[in-house]
């Protein structure tokens, strides 16, 4: 990957307990600060947003018919915790 012709981004005020915050799972993770919030914001871009991923759900269960209940779902989970 060829960097040099990437854009860059500045984000302006930003707390300094957040940027603290973040240089420390940087150092933790044996990174730089820069290298470190990239990986993070190329990952948060490769995930669909909450309406896009909504929407998928909406269409899925469209297509699909599958229903399932509150119940069900609490069932399921509990069943894996026995």
């Amino acid at each position: 990957m060829h960097y040099a012709c990437m854009p860059t981004i500045t984000i302006r005020d930003v707390p300094e307990g957040t940027r603290d915050e973040l240089a420390a799972r940087a150092a933790g993770s044996g990174r730089s600060l820069q290298e470190y919030l990239r990986a993070e914001l190329i990952a948060l871009a490769e995930r669909p947003s909450m309406e896009v991923l909504m929407r998928r759900v909406r269409e899925r269960v469209e297509r699909t018919g599958t229903r399932v209940s509150v119940a069900q779902i609490l069932e399921a989970r509990d069943a894996d915790r026995r």
